[in-house]
């Protein structure tokens, strides 16, 4: 397995993108569903299997805001 690694400016900086596009996925759901199912010819990955998949890299990424991977925090 490859190594890479980020310094701490820019691994924040791309969890706060992941959360962005997380926080865009509950923005229209009903647009955003269908057009994801378009993109994957499929219904077996929802947006919130994608913004979990977000929300735990991101987690991966900084070690913050763990709460909602559990389902403990806020929308």
């Amino acid at each position: 397995m490859t190594t890479a690694q980020l310094n701490g400016s820019d691994a924040a900086e791309l969890a706060e993108m992941l959360t962005l596009i997380g926080d865009w996925l509950t923005s229209d759901p009903l647009t955003l569903t269908s057009s994801l199912e378009k993109f994957t010819g499929s219904t077996a990955y929802t947006t919130s299997m994608l913004r979990t998949d977000l929300a735990r890299f991101a987690f991966l990424l900084t070690g913050e805001d763990a709460a909602h991977l559990f389902g403990t925090s806020k929308p």
